[in-house]
């Protein structure tokens, strides 16, 4: 397997088929940042599509300080903020399936598995349910964990502003979450 740097030194180079094989390399965890990001996996396709094509205009200027992971999410991440703000409304659907358990035991009881479970699917729809902007934030920050200071300049906005995005972001999902939670529990 060839080492992502020469992949990188290759396409800088103008060879698209190492291109190609870092898209094939980078393509699942850019396509689920940007369905987190869209809402959607329509709008996702368009926004990974642009991303890459982004990415392969700007190949040449990649320095290498950051993993070209990080180069690609921020990439990503513009576009997806671009693709939004040009729709002005924007479709959600739940991302249950994005949210699964990161390591199943199988010695958990049946009971705490499903609570973990539903705690999970509410997670998914309270960040479904944020307006764009607080979704974006939260997504970049506590699924991809970005710094605010990358947060703010992908976003084009301050580090104050991000980190002000983030806390009623994450106020508004523990509303959310603890609140249904405790109601279901009552019932």
């Amino acid at each position: 397997m060839v080492d992502e740097t020469e992949l990188i030194q290759a396409a800088q180079s103008g060879d698209r088929d190492a291109f190609d094989e870092l898209v094939r390399r980078t393509y699942v965890d850019l396509f689920t940042l940007a369905v987190r990001l869209t809402g959607n996996e329509e709008d996702a396709r368009d926004v990974v599509q642009d991303a890459y094509l982004r990415a392969w205009k700007g190949i040449g200027r990649f320095r290498g300080d950051a993993q070209l992971s990080t180069w690609l999410y921020r990439i990503t991440a513009n576009c997806a903020s671009t693709h939004l703000s040009r729709r002005r409304r924007f479709r959600t659907e739940p991302l249950v399936a994005a949210y699964e358990p990161a390591e199943i035991r199988h010695d958990a009881q049946p009971a705490a598995m499903a609570e973990t479970t539903l705690d999970l699917e509410r997670i998914a729809v309270a960040v479904d349910e944020l307006p764009a902007k607080l979704r974006a934030v939260v997504v970049l920050r506590d699924v991809y964990g970005l710094p605010h200071e990358a947060i703010a300049e992908e976003l084009g906005i301050s580090v104050s502003a991000a980190k002000v995005r983030l806390h009623r972001a994450r106020k508004r999902l523990w509303d959310t979450v603890f609140e249904e939670g405790r109601s279901a529990r009552a019932v």
